[in-house]
This record gives structure tokens, C-alpha cells and sequence, in this order.
């Protein structure tokens, strides 16, 4: 019988892991499968880990805990349990229920009927959420879509089953700066999308705040696209172009007798060029902390116990 691996990242999660793991087994007893359920304590400092081990101590060997020694962020925890899951499927699933566990038996289905190697699921509203952050998100999928090789699913959740080829394949990509939902879609394969409307969370908050928001999004759009380089380029030749014009309109003004006090337009001019050099060295700035990065080949996360 098939083993399937679902890999769920927690951090602070005291008040859903227990309500996602009674509606995930529920669901999975329907199901003709074997099942390995990892999840991955993400420095959470609340009693999450406690509700795991409650778990774990119940499950008769179908549930490990993966415990890191501090918070790594989503996309370390992710790596840890994709490397630990060793089902011929696996599925990527967070406990506040967002990722409806009923949408499992649908995406065998999908994939036995179409021969795909990925099902993956969307949301195709963003009810409940703030309308500004839903703004943002779909100019961030529209940027980053026209400036890189692969389409990154406006919507598309992390909540995705997966061959075992699949999952081997993204493993193999070794780079320090993780972007999941790139690396879901740049690996290929035939992948096929189930659509839902949004479900709120079933208790407690997101741990996502709007600017963490923002910083996955700059992290995605430079680790994908050299886009913000190419800006940078244009928009400084742009400048020197226009900034040599007005120089020379001014001067022909100042020998025409003009009243223009030419310390001024300096002032203005360095600036101006001031500003526009921050803002390209701010850019390259970027791009080399994240080569720094890579450079040092620190690990993604250090665990400090695994029960298993």
C-alpha cells in the first residue's frame, strides 16, 4: 500500500494542532493509504510542543515531531519535514485549517485520473483577509510573473500533493535562499490546480504580519528575477540623461541672463544623484547579502530532538 507523507510546520500553534489532527485522521481514515504524519516545532514558544508530544504518544508510530532548537521560519521548517518524509506522496499542510484535509481524497483522485505528478490547490477569493494585503499580494504575483521564467499561481497554497520524484527533485536544489513557491513550479513536472473559496483560520491569529508579508515577497522577487538590477540600470541612465539636460537648459538660461542661482541647481542635482545611487546600491546590497548567504552555507536549521 502506498505510503503517504504529510508535513506540517507549527509555530505557536497550541490552540489548532489538536483540532487539525482530529479532522486530518478523520480523513484519512477514509482513505486506502498508509500515512506518516511529521510535524515540524518551529521554535514555537507556547505549549505547542507539549500538544505534540500528546500526539505522538497516542499515534502508535504514525506521527513524528521534528523539534528545532529556535524559530527558522516556514520555508527551513518545510525543508526539514520534506527531507524526513519518506512516503511515495507528500503534502505540505498547515494546522490552522486552512488547507481543508477533505481535499486530500480529491487530489488522489485528480492525479489518478490525469496522470499528474502535481496537485495542487488555489484560493480563488480572498474573503476575510485585510483588503490592502490582498492588493499587495496579487501586484506581487502580477511582477513577479512577468519578470521570471515560470508562473507562480496567483493563490496557489503550499497545501499540494506530490510524487515522490517531485519531492527527490526539489531536494536536490541546494541554494541557501528558499523560495517554495518558486521551487514548486520551477522543478516542472504536469501539475493541475484545485480551486476553493478561502477558509478562515479555525483558532488563534496568523503569525504572518504584513511586513513579514513583504519581506517573503522581496525575498521571492530576488531570489527569482534579476528584475530590481535592471530597474536600477535603467531608471540611472534615465536620469543622467535628463539630469544632463536640465544642466544644459540651465546654463543656456544663466548665459542668457536668466535669475537662476546656479548653487542651488547644484545642490538639487547632487541630491537628486545622491538618491538615485542609494536606491541601485540598496538593490546591489540585497542581491550580495543573499550571495553572503549562500557563500557561508549555514545550515537550514538546527534540530535539537526528534521523536520518531
Amino acid at each position: 500500500m502506498a505510503l503517504l507523507s504529510i508535513v506540517v510546520p507549527c509555530y505557536n500553534e497550541e490552540e489548532t494542532v489538536e483540532l487539525f489532527y482530529d479532522a486530518l485522521i478523520n480523513v484519512l481514515k477514509t482513505m486506502d493509504k498508509e500515512y506518516e504524519i511529521i510535524f515540524v516545532n518551529d521554535g514555537s514558544k507556547d505549549s505547542t510542543l507539549e500538544k505534540l508530544t500528546g500526539l505522538y504518544n497516542k499515534a502508535d508510530g504514525k506521527v513524528k515531531i521534528i523539534d528545532f532548537s529556535r524559530n527558522f521560519g516556514k520555508e527551513s521548517a518545510m525543508l526539514a519535514g520534506l527531507r524526513e518524509a519518506k512516503g511515495d506522496y507528500v503534502t505540505v499542510m498547515d494546522t490552522d485549517l486552512q488547507d481543508p484535509p477533505e481535499y486530500l481524497p480529491k487530489m488522489f483522485e485528480v492525479m489518478e485520473k490525469n496522470g499528474d505528478d502535481v496537485v495542487g490547490t488555489r484560493r480563488v477569493t480572498r474573503k476575510g483577509e485585510p483588503k490592502i494585503r490582498s492588493w499587495f499580494a496579487r501586484q506581487f504575483y502580477k511582477l513577479i510573473n512577468r519578470y521570471t521564467e515560470v508562473e507562480i499561481v496567483d493563490g496557489a497554497r503550499d497545501f499540494r500533493l506530490m510524487k515522490r520524484q517531485v519531492v527527490d527533485s526539489i531536494l536536490s536544489l541546494n541554494e541557501y535562499g528558499r523560495f517554495s513557491k518558486g521551487l514548486f513550479v520551477w522543478v516542472g513536472f504536469k501539475c493541475e490546480y484545485l480551486e476553493y473559496e478561502n477558509v478562515e483560520r479555525v483558532a488563534g491569529e496568523t503569525k504572518w504580519s504584513f511586513w513579514k508579508l513583504f519581506r517573503y515577497a522581496l525575498d521571492g522577487i530576488i531570489e527569482y528575477t534579476d528584475m530590481p538590477l535592471s530597474i536600477s540600470f535603467w531608471v540611472g541612465g534615465f536620469l543622467t540623461v535628463v539630469m544632463a539636460v536640465v544642466l544644459l537648459v540651465q546654463l543656456i538660461c544663466l548665459l542668457f541672463g536668466a535669475n537662476i542661482t546656479f548653487n542651488a541647481v547644484l545642490i538639487s542635482v547632487v541630491l537628486f544623484m545622491g538618491g538615485a545611487i542609494l536606491l541601485a546600491s540598496g538593490i546591489l546590497g540585497e542581491y550580495l547579502a543573499k550571495t553572503y548567504d549562500e557563500v557561508r552555507k549555514r545550515p537550514h536549521y538546527i534540530v535539537r530532538r526528534k521523536y520518531e
